[in-house]
């Protein structure tokens, strides 16, 4: 099979609807390195940086309760710093950089499952703000 490894997949194709921060950006256990009182982090395989991971809320209103909450892992030497909270919002929006998809088959469900990996985390591009619409119609006018 020509598939190999993590395959890359833009942020829009994972959350169409956007994402927010629900939990704190923790270091990953290598928990099969680790000791009764010492403690190994993940590294990755290829790469050998440092494993992140922080939780996220999929936006989508279509995914179901159970599925909404998700766990980002990102590679980077240093501990990733969330993008500042916006006023008004009870959550704090993100986006994700370079990101790639593992599946793999869930050992409590036996489904298939996927593990979401990323560069770098950023706050969301703003949106274009459409210019105004200029009403040009012609209703409830009186031709001269």
């Amino acid at each position: 099979m020509a598939i190999q490894g993590p395959i890359p997949i833009g942020f829009d194709q994972v959350f169409p609807h956007g994402c927010y921060i629900v939990g704190e950006v923790e270091q990953v256990k290598d928990f099969d390195a680790s000791t009764n009182g010492r403690t190994v982090y993940a590294k990755d395989k290829s790469t050998g940086e440092l494993v992140w991971q922080v939780a996220v809320m999929d936006a989508d209103p279509t995914v179901k309760a159970g599925q909404k909450t998700v766990s980002v892992k990102i590679l980077s030497p240093v501990q990733p710093v969330p993008p500042a909270p916006l006023p008004g919002l009870p959550f704090v929006p993100v986006e994700f950089d370079a990101m790639t998809v593992t599946a793999y088959v869930g050992q409590n469900t036996g489904r298939l499952a996927w593990s979401i990996r990323a560069r770098a985390m950023r706050a969301p591009r703003s949106a274009a703000v459409p210019a105004p619409v200029k009403n040009t119609s012609t209703a409830g006018k009186e031709a001269a």
